[in-house]
């Protein structure tokens, strides 16, 4: 089928279906009959229903908290599931493992047995298409709060049957945002058609009156991205789920650093992508924001992590970012063992709780800053839609070949990796290279200046050595890559 941005008729969409549920034995499930799904989806309470946990926290003004977790074997991730609900967490999640990302499913069935007979972990997630749905039923069933499927899937359609059917009422993921960052060589065309599958489901669901939150992943390589980039992107993928029918959308940011770069990039995000589905007749759509916690490198010592955290946490309540996702002071070690991932979640909450009725003041340099990423977000998706002829699918596929929308440092063959970013002065992501980035000329000269500004201050040239030094600041206890500390 031509990858085309319009609504998958309920023929096309049952046709296609019957094939994805035939792609592993857990898909012949009864419980998959769509009338029964929607029965017992129906029959979920609404403090554990995703979308209006979510709608009400929005309307409240609060800042939710979610974790990152996820183990193979079932009873032992129901444990962990329950510690961190026990610790805090307002919505819980299920990282998947890495072969059920990549729809190897016989290699993640032998990591369930090995998981058995080692008595340990032997993948690095949950493998909810394996368990099945009455497996991630007794997930849901298990904890008093909503679950989410989280992982990185260019193709999550069986995942997504099996989830949606078990009562997990969130889906995170998109064919951008989990495919550039995630894959090398999956095209778009076909990441953005199976998410459109994925999206079409959802919007079956909510065409009986179930609802389910879909959350694009919004800090994409997690490494300076900038916002305008990652803001693009999440509205795009926004636009996408909501001609498939879906009514409840989460789009994220991940922290960049600089507190009022950051406030506004959230504060965009919320106006822009609540713009652009109006302006496209989707303005039924219920919007909210997720905030990721620092997605770089963590500093080692563990009371300097957590103050990240903290730091982290201050910033995503002070945005009135709807929800975030939390790190632990263990992400410079490994995989945190399920206390460590507790202790994050208590010095979150702590920090929002705290900060729950104040809001980050508006000023001259907040609208600024504010102005310069609506500009340069409406530039990019101009460019996209202009060489799409006007249909979204086909302009983010010619966009991303030809560099107009570029993704720093991701894996994808399908991204042409030439946009290079660097901090300024005062630690804003700004961009060294541009690559063919379809920014207006009076965007690019105010990056240059910003950068500019720094290298003058630093007294060196301006070069890619500014972005390696960004990279690893962060982790050696600075925001800004100085080489002279004495500054």
């Amino acid at each position: 089928m031509e990858l085309k941005n319009r609504k998958l008729t309920e023929a096309e969409f049952l046709a296609e279906r019957q094939t994805v549920l035939g792609q592993w034995p857990t898909g012949s499930d009864p419980d998959l009959d769509l009338d029964r799904a929607v029965a017992f989806l129906k029959s979920i309470p609404d403090e554990k229903n995703f979308a209006k946990k979510l709608a009400a926290a929005k309307y409240q003004g609060r800042t939710l908290v979610q974790p990152r977790a996820g183990v193979p074997v079932l009873y032992e991730h129901i444990k962990l599931l329950q510690y961190l609900e026990a610790s805090g967490a307002d919505f819980v999640p299920s990282t998947i493992d890495s072969y059920t990302r990549q729809n190897r499913y016989p290699e993640a069935e032998k990591g369930i047995q090995e998981s058995f007979i080692h008595n340990r972990a032997m993948l690095n997630g949950f493998p909810a298409v394996n368990h099945g749905v009455a497996a991630c039923r007794k997930v849901m069933e298990s904890v008093g709060v909503p679950v989410q499927a989280r992982h990185g899937t260019p193709d999550a359609r069986l995942l997504a049957e099996i989830i949606h059917a078990a009562g997990w009422t969130s889906n995170e993921g998109g064919g951008i945002s989990y495919n550039i960052p995630y894959a090398k060589n999956v095209s778009l065309e076909t990441s953005i058609r199976n998410w459109q599958y994925c999206d079409r489901l959802v919007g079956y669901y909510e065409e009986r009156g179930v609802s389910i939150n879909r959350e694009p992943f919004g800090p994409l390589t997690g490494t300076l991205v900038p916002p305008s980039i990652s803001n693009c992107i999440s509205i795009c993928e926004a636009l996408l789920a909501a001609e498939q029918g879906v009514k409840n959308i989460t789009v994220g940011y991940g922290m960049g650093g600089n507190i009022v770069q950051d406030v506004a990039a959230i504060r965009t995000l919320q106006k822009q992508t609540d713009d652009y589905l109006r302006r496209y007749g989707h303005g039924d759509v219920t919007v909210t924001t997720v905030f990721h916690q620092w997605m770089g490198g963590f500093p080692a010592d563990e009371a300097e992590a957590t103050a990240l955290i903290a730091m982290s946490s201050t910033v995503a309540a002070l945005s009135k970012a709807t929800k975030m996702i939390t790190k632990t002071a263990h992400e410079s070690i490994g995989i945190p063992t399920k206390e460590a991932n507790g202790l994050g979640i208590k010095t979150s909450k702590f920090v929002v709780t705290l900060l729950q009725d104040q809001e980050f003041p508006d000023s001259p340099r907040l609208a600024r800053e504010m102005k310069q990423i609506e500009s340069e977000v409406d530039c990019l998706m101009s460019a996209i839609l202009r060489v799409g002829e006007g249909d979204l699918a086909v302009g983010i596929v010619r966009a991303f070949e030809q560099g107009l929308i570029d993704v720093p440092f991701a894996p994808s063959k399908y991204n042409a990796g030439k946009v290079l970013p660097a901090r300024d002065n005062e630690g804003c992501i700004r961009i060294l290279e541009f690559g063919n980035l379809a920014f207006a000329d009076d965007i690019k000269v105010l990056h240059q200046e910003k950068i500019a500004q720094r290298a003058a201050y630093e007294r060196r040239p301006v070069s890619f050595q500014l972005t390696i030094d960004d990279i690893y600041a962060v982790s050696n206890d600075h925001l800004i890559g100085r080489p002279n500390r004495d500054k």
